[in-house]
C-alpha cells in the first residue's frame, strides 16, 4: 500500500487535487479499485500537509449485498462509511431495458454520488480510476468517438459546486490487484450482467495485446501522450 500511496500523493500534489481543511468522498462501489483508493487516502491524509477527512459512500444500486465487510475495513482505517439504496438497477434494466447499458448506468450513478457527497458535507468526490482506465477511455474516444479525448485528472462540476478528483492516474491496475492479495482487501463481487462484456474490456484486451506482444513500453508513451496532448492534464504544480 505504500508504493500505492506515494503515487496517489505525486497525483494530488501534481493537480493540486485537495485543499486544506476537505472533507472527500470516495464513492465505493465494492471494487478493488475505490476500495484500495479509500485506504490510500485514509493513509495520507494521516500525514499529508493539508488536513483532510475521507468519507465512504456507497450507492446500493438494487442489488441489496451484503455491506459489512466493507464497513469494517473503513473502521479499520477510521473512516466513516455510509450506504444509500438507490433503484438505478431497475431504471437501467427493467424500466429502460437498455441493450448498452454502461453508459446510462455510468451518468445515473456519477449523479446520485454528487448529490449524496452534498448531502453528507463533501465537496471532493474521488473516484477510483486508474492508470488503466486512462488508456482505456483515450482508445474508446479514438477509435469510437474519432476524438483525442478522457476524462480529466480533476473535473470542476459548476451545477453542484463539485470537483471530482481521480487520485489513482499514476497507479497500474496490476499493482491494486497485488495489494488485494496482500492485504486481503473484501472485494465484492459484481452483479451486474452486462460485467466484462463492455467496450472498455475489449480496450483493456487490445491494450494488453499491444504492450505484451507487438510494441512493449506502448502503455507508458500512450499515458504522456495523453499528458502532453490532451486538455485538462496540465500539470498544475
Amino acid at each position: 500500500m505504500k508504493r500505492i500511496t506515494s503515487l496517489v500523493r505525486r497525483a494530488v500534489e501534481d493537480y493540486d487535487m485537495i485543499r486544506e481543511g476537505d472533507r472527500v468522498a470516495v464513492g465505493i462501489s465494492g471494487g478493488k479499485d475505490s476500495l484500495v483508493l479509500l485506504g490510500a487516502l485514509a493513509a495520507l491524509s494521516r500525514y499529508y500537509p493539508k488536513k483532510f477527512t475521507v468519507v465512504g459512500l456507497t450507492l446500493d444500486m438494487g442489488y441489496n449485498p451484503d455491506y459489512s465487510a466493507i464497513a469494517a475495513y473503513c473502521k479499520s482505517y477510521g473512516v466513516e462509511y455510509i450506504v444509500k439504496k438507490t433503484n438505478i438497477k431497475d431504471v437501467v434494466f427493467d424500466y429502460r431495458q437498455e441493450q448498452n447499458p454502461c453508459s446510462l448506468c455510468a451518468k445515473m450513478r456519477r449523479g446520485a454520488l454528487n448529490d449524496f457527497a452534498i448531502e453528507n458535507g463533501c465537496r471532493r468526490v474521488a473516484l477510483g480510476h486508474h492508470n488503466d482506465d486512462v488508456l482505456e477511455t483515450f482508445f474508446l474516444s479514438l477509435l469510437y468517438e474519432g476524438r483525442i479525448n478522457c476524462f480529466s485528472p480533476v473535473t470542476y462540476l459548476d451545477r453542484t459546486d463539485i470537483y471530482q478528483i481521480r487520485p489513482m492516474i499514476y497507479v497500474q491496475e496490476r499493482d491494486i490487484r497485488g495489494v488485494v492479495r496482500r492485504l486481503g482487501v473484501p472485494v465484492l463481487h459484481n452483479p451486474c450482467p452486462a460485467n466484462g462484456v463492455t467496450k472498455r474490456q475489449e480496450m483493456k484486451d487490445l491494450i494488453y495485446e499491444l504492450d505484451h506482444k507487438l510494441n512493449p513500453g506502448l502503455k507508458k508513451r500512450l499515458f504522456t501522450a495523453v499528458q502532453n496532448g490532451v486538455a485538462g492534464w496540465e500539470r498544475r504544480q
